[in-house]
């Protein structure tokens, strides 16, 4: 009872929406655990392997651009897995179910390595003053939308672009049939386009060649994904939100 117990705490931020109690909700939250367990112990030992004619040899610092992105991409991550846990267990629509478990499993495989990275660099998975984001202060076009994410309601606790607040998130649950769908999908594709600057950013600076090659791949699958949400949308006679 007590190992269950602590799996349901190590994976608080992307159990599913269903009753608490239940043996579904029970089942869900082992199985993501021990499949975040196995992803986290997979991605150290992938670091402790150097690879031929890899010239990563140093622990990034603190301040670096690789644990910045690591730091806050998983953060971003992991609502967007919660958003696509939700959508996947209450949507009647096939590409909609399918749609959010592509997600949640692809997002979760990322989360278990930028966590692994940080356990092998010895950095905390958190930001120590809570702040996000100021491993791009370099950029001047990040500046100016970071400012605007910190004053926009979307922009949810963390401040970074693209999140989805506690009121939009208790708005997702409420609805049902196509207009839970449509709303599910403008908040995905806005979480999407929120966190691609950061990826671009750690694409092209970050110091370690494992931390590059993750970013470009981020970009090139949810470059994807937001254009068949975008089309899903059009479906539906919606359009995307603001970004905030």
């Amino acid at each position: 009872m007590a190992d269950t117990e602590q799996d349901a705490g190590a994976t608080e931020h992307v159990q599913d929406d269903r009753p608490s109690g239940g043996p579904t909700l029970a089942r869900t939250v082992v199985i993501t655990a021990a499949v975040l367990a196995v992803l986290l112990l997979g991605a150290a030992i992938g670091l402790l392997i150097k690879l031929p004619g890899s010239s990563d040899a140093s622990v990034p610092a603190r301040d670096s651009v690789d644990v910045g992105f690591a730091t806050d991409m998983a953060a971003h991550h992991l609502q967007g897995v919660q958003m696509a846990n939700i959508a996947r267990d209450r949507t009647t629509t096939v590409e909609i179910k399918q749609l959010a478990f592509d997600i949640s499993s692809t997002q979760l495989e990322q989360i278990g390595r930028m966590k692994g990275w940080l356990f092998l660099w010895g950095m905390p998975e958190q930001s120590a003053d809570g702040t996000h984001m100021k491993w791009m202060e370099s950029s001047s076009e990040h500046a100016h939308s970071t400012a605007a994410a910190g004053s926009g309601s979307g922009s949810g606790a963390t401040g970074m672009p693209g999140m989805a607040s506690s009121e939009d998130l208790v708005k997702l649950r409420s609805l049902s049939g196509v207009e839970f769908d449509t709303y599910f999908l403008q908040l995905m594709l806005r979480h999407h386009v929120g966190g691609a600057p950061m990826a671009e950013y750690a694409a092209d600076h970050a110091g370690q060649s494992v931390v590059r090659v993750l970013a470009d791949n981020m970009l090139k699958s949810q470059n994807s994904e937001v254009e068949y949400m975008k089309q899903l949308l059009t479906q539906r006679g919606a359009v995307p939100l603001p970004q905030n």
